[in-house]
């Protein structure tokens, strides 16, 4: 560690977080020494956390307090963890539905959030200073896994509005500071992207966060240019708030020579999980527990794949409880060869709207189309909507050695998957933007339900 860094991660950032009144520091200190632990130590805390949770939205929440009255919960007498099966799913709906409901009567100061989502509907929500704070100290706790830490120099290629629109003078200075610097993900054209290029080999950063679309883009970008990113000293690229598909981590990594660390989470859910050096997805443990369900809503066993369903232990202001995310994922009871006890999250296969359906109801991820277009000579970028059962819209950039007559074999390729009966339209396309949040998604499907 640099002393710059040194001063940044033990005074500057410590300061700024007491000023906002945040406790990130003492519960990053206290998840450095609980990550070792062992399960039946862990899952203690855990369950301590719930009941204080479950009580709190008792008491002060009408969304919870007439929901656990009219289902006779009582939270003070939980044992277990098990317990959580009791109570219904949370679903976006229902969060639409009850609206200031959600809030705790005794929250103040509550931030207002929204997501999007695939409807373009946004999932309005509030998050108090101790949701925050949780959040920011599992964050820290996770970079630092990696040799980094707050203050060195950091680029983030991001696109969210709330970050993009904190860009005032405040903002700028506080940045300058940390040392970190934002791109703007969704203003991906070549005359900006090769500025982008440029400005990484100028900041030499010592770690990149953000969307595995944007940050694979500028690195075959550069390639393409023959620009070096592999001579900057990057030691780990964060990728989050997509799926992280394998082609994007080996391009990643073979540009900026340096591994690829995958988070999971949202807004919404939290900082749900993150890779460790040694291969594993740790999931917060002492903020998350995860559940996973079929699609009638029972609880799976360990290495059985279902939705993501998760309960935030720090979200008493507005509370998470049984959240049905939309992702699809496994828990694995494997341990992590680093030796952390944090239980791990496996297979994360994406939203569920990540997934298509054949025109016989057979449900196939979309990683089954998206092989087809990345196979042909010439194809720069592309994006498949499924519309319907019978209709399927797929847009394409292409460049030489592309040839128009590629085209039937993606219908044929698509046909042979979704079936012999869908229309299957292709369209050429100057460009494919991204989602107004600045994401990327190569697989959108209509006809997949989703709560």
């Amino acid at each position: 560690m640099s002393l710059y860094t040194s001063l940044v991660a033990n005074l500057l950032f410590p300061l700024q977080e007491k000023l906002k009144g945040h406790g990130t520091v003492a519960i990053r200190r206290a998840m450095d020494e609980s990550q070792w632990w062992p399960k039946e130590r862990l899952d203690a805390l855990r369950l301590q956390r719930l009941r204080d949770l479950l009580t709190k939205a008792t008491e002060h929440v009408p969304h919870y307090r007439d929901c656990f009255r009219r289902i006779e919960f009582d939270p003070k007498a939980i044992t277990s963890l098990k317990d959580l099966e009791h109570l219904p799913f949370l679903t976006k709906a229902v969060i639409r539905a009850e609206g200031d409901r959600m809030k705790s009567a005794v929250a103040h100061d509550l931030a207002r959030f929204n997501t999007g989502g695939s409807s373009g509907e946004p999932l309005i929500f509030f998050i108090g200073n101790e949701r925050v704070s949780h959040d920011v100290a599992a964050k820290w706790r996770a970079t630092r896994w990696w040799d980094v830490d707050i203050g060195d120099p950091e680029i983030v290629v991001w696109g969210s509005p709330i970050e993009l629109g904190a860009q005032d003078r405040v903002r700028g200075l506080r940045d300058a500071l940390m040392r970190t610097e934002l791109l703007p993900a969704f203003e991906m054209s070549d005359a900006n992207v090769s500025r982008f290029v440029e400005r990484i080999r100028e900041r030499r950063p010592k770690m990149v966060f953000g969307y595995p679309s944007a940050i694979s883009h500028i690195a075959s970008h550069a390639k393409k240019q023959g620009v070096r990113l592999d001579d900057l000293g990057v030691k780990v690229v964060f990728c989050t708030s997509e799926r992280l598909y394998d082609h994007q981590r080996e391009v990643i990594s073979a540009a900026f020579s340096c591994p690829v660390a995958n988070g999971y989470g949202g807004r919404d859910a939290g900082f749900i999980a993150h890779a460790c050096p040694a291969g594993g997805m740790h999931i917060t443990a002492e903020d998350v527990i995860v559940e996973i369900i079929d699609e009638q809503g029972n609880v799976q066993p360990t290495g059985v794949a279902g939705e993501i369903v998760v309960t935030h232990l720090a979200t008493a202001d507005f509370p998470f409880i049984r959240y049905r995310t939309g992702d699809i994922g496994t828990l694995s009871d494997e341990a992590c060869p680093c030796g952390r006890g944090l239980p791990l999250l496996k297979d994360i296969q994406g939203r569920s709207t990540d997934f298509v359906v054949a025109s016989d109801g057979t449900v196939m991820h979309g990683l089954s189309l998206v092989y087809i277009l990345r196979d042909i000579p010439g194809m720069k970028a592309f994006k498949v909507i499924q519309e319907s059962r019978e209709l399927t819209r797929v847009l394409m950039v292409t460049e030489p050695p592309f040839t128009e007559n590629r085209i039937a074999d993606v219908i044929t390729g698509f046909k042979q998957r979704l079936g012999s009966s869908v229309e299957v339209q292709v369209e050429l396309a100057q460009s494919i933007p991204a989602e107004a949040s600045g994401k990327f998604r190569y697989i959108v499907s209509h006809a997949i339900q989703t709560a």
